[in-house]
């Protein structure tokens, strides 16, 4: 699956970095009136209108290639496989702590009072 998400993504990139170029190529509106007084796209490789058709035309596959390309890498990522195991299964194991044994007795031999008091009810 690895392979198969590199490829999408190297499609990605190559397809966002196309349709960069491709809009930095094209001319704006304003272009035709400064074309008409000998600006010089009239001349171009493709003939007059035959570059904004050529170029609007391979700008709208390439936005149609890096959309499906987002929506695949966003698929393949969502879906990956759930890894087995658990966050703390390499933590580190300490020993346990003994707990400290409870007093009996106080020094003068009475119960130890545990914080618990009582009141004896007649009965």
């Amino acid at each position: 699956m690895d392979y198969l998400f590199s490829a999408v993504l190297v499609i990605h990139i190559v397809a966002a970095i196309s349709v960069i170029g491709l809009v930095l190529v094209q001319h704006g509106k304003g272009a035709d009136m400064g074309a008409a007084f000998g600006s010089g796209a009239s001349g171009s490789l493709f003939g007059a209108t035959g570059s904004a058709n050529f170029l609007s035309r391979s700008t709208a596959v390439l936005a149609a290639v890096f959309f499906v390309t987002s929506l695949s890498l966003a698929y393949i990522a969502s879906h990956k496989p759930k890894t087995t195991g658990s966050v703390m299964q390499d933590a580190v194991k300490s020993e346990a702590v003994p707990a400290p044994a409870p007093a009996a007795a106080d020094k003068a031999g009475s119960p130890v009072d545990s914080g618990s008091k009582t009141k004896d009810i007649p009965k």
